[in-house]
């Protein structure tokens, strides 16, 4: 079956059946991991990006995208650097939220919690695993900053390069992860008619709380 047909096939059976808390299981963030393999083996690009809105310190809220490069059941963690708009906000209010949007599989997953860096290994650990030219870009790029131009930049990396000829490139003290830890998440199936499938996790005490919403 191609990679259209196991699409289409996928759609047909939430469009007939729909989506119900069997499919999903006691354990939200595994279903969402779940579902993020599930895009990747049907070929979606980048199945793991998500969007992340933060509120900053005077209340103007912001949303752009990241990859969550780990989930787990302490949560899910994306890189970024700390001086950056969203890093800011997340060091300023403790709260994140994520939203993934598959649209070949009409699904979407929003996932709302709070928020805090996480441990200096941790960080170390992904940041060696990264190519060297991405190391590289995160000594060369302030995130967020205005730079003079293109030239500026690609100056700054050139530099960056030349600082760390022949040797390892450490990280940035400033470059790190943030854990999104959930305190809610919801699952939504879409259907032809619009009377879509929205299945909601809310954890209080340590368990998980389910309930159905209206589209």
């Amino acid at each position: 079956m191609s990679t259209a047909d196991a699409l289409a096939a996928m759609r047909a059976r939430f469009d007939e059946v729909g989506l119900d808390a069997d499919d999903l299981g006691a354990d939200p963030i595994v279903t969402c991991a779940s579902w993020i393999d599930q895009a990747r083996a049907a070929g979606l690009f980048e199945p793991e990006a998500a969007t992340v809105a933060t509120v900053d310190a005077e209340g103007v809220p912001n949303a752009r995208a990241v990859l969550v490069r780990g989930i787990d059941a302490n949560g899910l963690v994306f890189y970024t650097n700390y001086h950056s708009a969203k890093g800011r906000a997340i060091e300023a209010t403790g709260r994140a939220s994520l939203h993934f949007l598959w649209t070949p599989l009409r699904r979407q997953v929003r996932v709302d919690g709070t928020s805090t860096r996480v441990d200096a290994a941790t960080s170390d650990a992904y940041f060696a695993s990264r190519p060297r030219d991405r190391q590289l870009a995160a000594w060369a790029s302030d995130q967020s900053a205005v730079v003079a131009s293109r030239a500026a930049l690609d100056d700054l990396f050139t530099s960056a390069a030349r600082r760390f000829e022949g040797g390892d490139v450490p990280r940035p003290a400033y470059w790190g992860g943030f854990r999104v830890v959930p305190e809610r998440i919801e699952f939504w199936q879409g259907r032809e008619t619009r009377l879509h499938d929205r299945l909601c996790y809310v954890r209080s005490d340590g368990s998980w709380a389910f309930s159905r919403l209206a589209p």
